[in-house]
């Protein structure tokens, strides 16, 4: 199956979460939807039958409220079943609405509180190092992240501790609750940034499969002792563009009847 097929698939199985409790962070769950399709159809090494494999690459979910897209990604690896798509959000679910390492299979941390994903990932790519284990840390962290002095931290760190084994992904999506993220506290140039840090820096469309297998290739192959960032560019709710085309796209207002229709539209686009 393409890696396109993939990321419609996880666009889907977003929807129909959304849809049983009327809301969600779907803007975010589309939006990132190719970067987590080219993460676990193409980049992470893991076992969906063993989701606790000491062996595994380490998928850390920074930004907590992007759970439902993650979780769409896991129902498409096999880690979590199709079947339990009904229980989203619901009490005793495995799949709440904000992600925790504790219910989820496949969730590695519990995120939220946003800037503390990149400071764990420091620390257990360290403690991975140690133990010789070859796993590779993933931490995929939000554009509002950037403007948390704990981030920023966390860079320093992990230049310092030469974490080869750490590459961080964020979404810069540009929005926020109450605005656009650049208006709230202005990160650019980014990519420099990172790079005057000490970390080898790469930019691309976070919508684009093509440039994502490029870069998460070249991250993984880089063959130096620094940490790899790949910034993407993603747009929120990509792929249902009447919903793309909504001035607030942070939570998205999603009328009852509008989730069938988002499906619909989603069907029409679907990868041959």
């Amino acid at each position: 199956m393409s890696l396109q097929q993939r990321a419609w698939n996880i666009r889907r199985h977003a929807i129909r979460m959304g849809a049983v409790q009327g809301q969600g962070y779907i803007g975010q769950a589309l939006g990132a939807a190719d970067i987590l399709a080219v993460a676990y159809f193409r980049v992470l090494t893991y076992r969906p039958d063993n989701p606790e494999w000491e062996g595994r690459d380490r998928f850390l979910l920074s930004i907590g409220h992007y759970a439902i897209a993650l979780y769409a990604a896991l129902i498409e690896a096999g880690v979590l079943p199709e079947e339990e798509i009904g229980t989203y959000g619901m009490d005793n679910s495995r799949m709440p609405m904000s992600g925790m390492a504790a219910y989820s299979p496949g969730m590695e941390i519990t995120g939220g509180s946003l800037g503390h994903g990149l400071g764990i990932a420091v620390g257990m790519a360290l403690g991975l190092k140690r133990k010789k284990n070859p796993a590779i840390v993933y931490n995929f962290l939000s554009d509002g992240e950037l403007g948390e002095g704990s981030t920023w931290e966390a860079v320093m760190s992990a230049v310092q501790h030469g974490l080869d084994n750490l590459i961080a992904i964020v979404d810069f999506n540009d929005q926020q609750a109450d605005g656009r993220a650049t208006d709230a506290l202005c990160a650019e140039p980014i990519e420099d940034k990172w790079t005057a840090f000490g970390w080898h820096a790469q930019r691309v469309d976070g919508n684009d499969i093509g440039q994502l297998v490029t870069a998460f290739d070249r991250a993984r192959d880089l063959g130096d002792s620094r940490p790899r960032v790949i910034i993407c560019q993603t747009r929120m709710c990509k792929g249902v563009p009447f919903l793309e085309d909504r001035e607030i796209t942070h939570f998205v207002r999603v009328e009852p009847d509008e989730w069938a229709k988002a499906l619909a539209v989603l069907d029409e686009a679907m990868p041959q």
